[in-house]
This record gives structure tokens, C-alpha cells and sequence, in this order.
């Protein structure tokens, strides 16, 4: 990646970790107004980065968050002292004469920080793989696929349009995300040869698809009854189940309420 497209995801991946608290402090601070404002500015600023990332730098399939995080264990280098041993001509290992069960030689153990309970050849060829998979290229789009991408990238501002125009208590807003959200993942399912991060994304925008089970009005006529009377009778009956429903029954009225936790 080139730097401005990583200064893109940078930025890209700053607002989606402060979006949520911006919501929040702005509507503290200057009311709904400012509240509306704010969600405004970000969601916009958002499909400004989304859309350069896909139409100027053919990013390809976008993933949430934009950047991986780090896993430290995963991406922890082999240890020096393998290398050491590799140059002596050491043998890191040794194969059992009767069971052929190949073990660490105690000469090339590393330390405990460090240590795994594969072979130095198994770890060798995880870490080659993950090197591969992080590596790999973005599927390049066509053009059906460019659009079923940009149909998600600004499905966020036509649906806060459509709350404009029609207002919050609509069903036409709800429909209108549904029918975008839909249609850009049938789209992208035509879509052959994707990667294992761009497979995990589709995934994940699939299963964001119960969403709108938690999403007004939706939530405010059909789901919210049922879903407070699952937790309710799980929180009665099912013993040590009551710790996590209560609380999660006291917080879903908040949560559903925060623009960001429900829709961004």
C-alpha cells in the first residue's frame, strides 16, 4: 500500500473508533441538534475515504475495522536462539526411534515468553501462511461489483437522508438501508476467487443483516416485547444466565438509542 492510502485508513479507522464518543459528547454538550450534526459530518467523511479507497485506489472489498489489528502472538518472529541453532548446525528437533514422534530438542527450547508446543517446522509454515494471507492483494471489482461496493459505502448517507425526508418514525428509511444492504450483498455474491479477509467481511455483512431486527421501528413495534421477554424468562429459569440478561436488558434501551452502536 502506498502511503496516502495508509494515512486513509489511518484517518478511516480514527473515526470509526470515535464515533460512537462523539455521538455521545456532542449531544451532552449541544443537544439533538449537534447530535445530528455530528453524525452528519462523520458519516460523510467516512464515504469521502471509503470512496477514494475503492474508486481511486482500487482497495477492492473494504473490511471493518480498515485496519487488522495487531495479533502480537501471531506476528511474534521466531526466536533468535532458532536461528542461532540453524547457523551452529544444531539439531532442533528429534525423532523418536520406536513411535517416529518428532519432539523439540531440549538445546533449542526458547524461552517461556516465547514458547509454543508445535515443531519449529509447523510454527515455520503458520507464520509463512499468515505472512501469505495478510499479503494477498485486493480481488480487483468489475463493475457490477464497483457499484454493489459503493452501494454500501453510501447506503449510511441515503439513509440518513431518508430520516430527513421522512422522518425517524418512518418505515421508509428502514426499508430503504434493507434494500440497499441486500442488494449490494447479492451483487458481491457473484464474486469468485476473494480472498480470506474479504470472504470474513461478507460474511460479516450477512450476519449484520439481523440488525434490523434492533433497528426502529422495527424494534419499537415487533422485536422489542419479544426480545425483553426471551431475557426475562432466561434470566427466571436458566441459573447463572440472570448475570448477563439483566444488565443487557437495563442497557438495550440506551444502546438502541446511540445512532452509531445501531446503524453505523
Amino acid at each position: 500500500q502506498s502511503l496516502p492510502q495508509q494515512k486513509l485508513l489511518t484517518w478511516l479507522s480514527v473515526l470509526e473508533c470515535v464515533e460512537v464518543f462523539a455521538e455521545m459528547g456532542t449531544a451532552r454538550v449541544w443537544g439533538e441538534m449537534g447530535r445530528w450534526t455530528i453524525i452528519v459530518l462523520i458519516q460523510l467523511a467516512k464515504a469521502i475515504l471509503r470512496l477514494l479507497l475503492l474508486l481511486w485506489y482500487k482497495a477492492g472489498i473494504q473490511t471493518s475495522p480498515p485496519i487488522v489489528p495487531l495479533n502480537r502472538e501471531q506476528q511474534q518472529p521466531l526466536h533468535t536462539q532458532d536461528t542461532e541453532d540453524n547457523s551452529s548446525g544444531k539439531d532442533q528437533t528429534y525423532v523418536g526411534r520406536r513411535s517416529s514422534r518428532v519432539v523439540r530438542s531440549l538445546q533449542s527450547t526458547p524461552s517461556l515468553q516465547s514458547r509454543h508446543w508445535g515443531s519449529p517446522q509447523q510454527r515455520e509454515e503458520s507464520q509463512s501462511r499468515r505472512v501469505e494471507e495478510m499479503n494477498q492483494p485486493p480481488t480487483p471489482l468489475g463493475l457490477q461489483e464497483t457499484i454493489a461496493e459503493s452501494i454500501y459505502v453510501t447506503r449510511p448517507l441515503l439513509h440518513l437522508l431518508s430520516l430527513g425526508v421522512w422522518g425517524q418514525r418512518s418505515w421508509k428509511p428502514w426499508l430503504l438501508s434493507a434494500v440497499l444492504d441486500i442488494s449490494s450483498l447479492s451483487l458481491l455474491s457473484d464474486l469468485k476467487d476473494l480472498n480470506k479477509r474479504e470472504r470474513a467481511e461478507l460474511r460479516r455483512r450477512t450476519i449484520l443483516l439481523l440488525y434490523y431486527l434492533l433497528r426502529s421501528p422495527f424494534y419499537d413495534r415487533y422485536s422489542e416485547g419479544r426480545i425483553l421477554l426471551l431475557l426475562r424468562l432466561l434470566a427466571d429459569y436458566v441459573p447463572g444466565v440472570g448475570f448477563v440478561t439483566r444488565p443487557l436488558m437495563d442497557y438495550l434501551p440506551a444502546w438502541q438509542k446511540i445512532y452509531f452502536y445501531n446503524w453505523g
